[in-house]
């Protein structure tokens, strides 16, 4: 599989933390990605509100980042909220999910 450990932490104010990891699959349209993991756990916990989530990995020289269907899960629940994501090394940058998915389709258009 991808070799690459990927835990986070999902945040609400006032709520416990939630992590999630990577569950990969040998027919790789069945995995789900770390930040699925926990935003679904928390869910499934009654969690709707997000702050902020943390994404780290063992990459060296890059920072991770969500990929299209994960900054589209996280969009479900509002687009100001900050996506932490570091190198190895501890450095990091923020990004709120209306940076990363720009002119972005939310749950608010389907009511249009």
């Amino acid at each position: 599989y991808m070799q690459q450990e990927v835990v986070l932490l999902v945040t609400r104010l006032g709520s416990p933390l939630f992590s999630g990891c990577n569950i990969e699959n040998a027919c790789y349209p069945l995995s789900v990605c770390a930040e699925r993991t926990a935003i679904q756990k928390a869910i499934s916990e009654g969690y709707k509100e997000f702050r902020a989530i943390a994404i780290a990995s063992d990459l060296q020289d890059d920072f991770i980042s969500p990929c299209g269907a994960c900054r589209q899960v996280m969009r479900e629940f509002g687009t100001d909220w900050a996506v932490y994501m570091t190198k190895l090394d501890g450095t990091y940058v923020v990004r709120t999910v209306r940076e990363l998915l720009p002119e972005s389709f939310g749950p608010e258009d389907l009511q249009k």
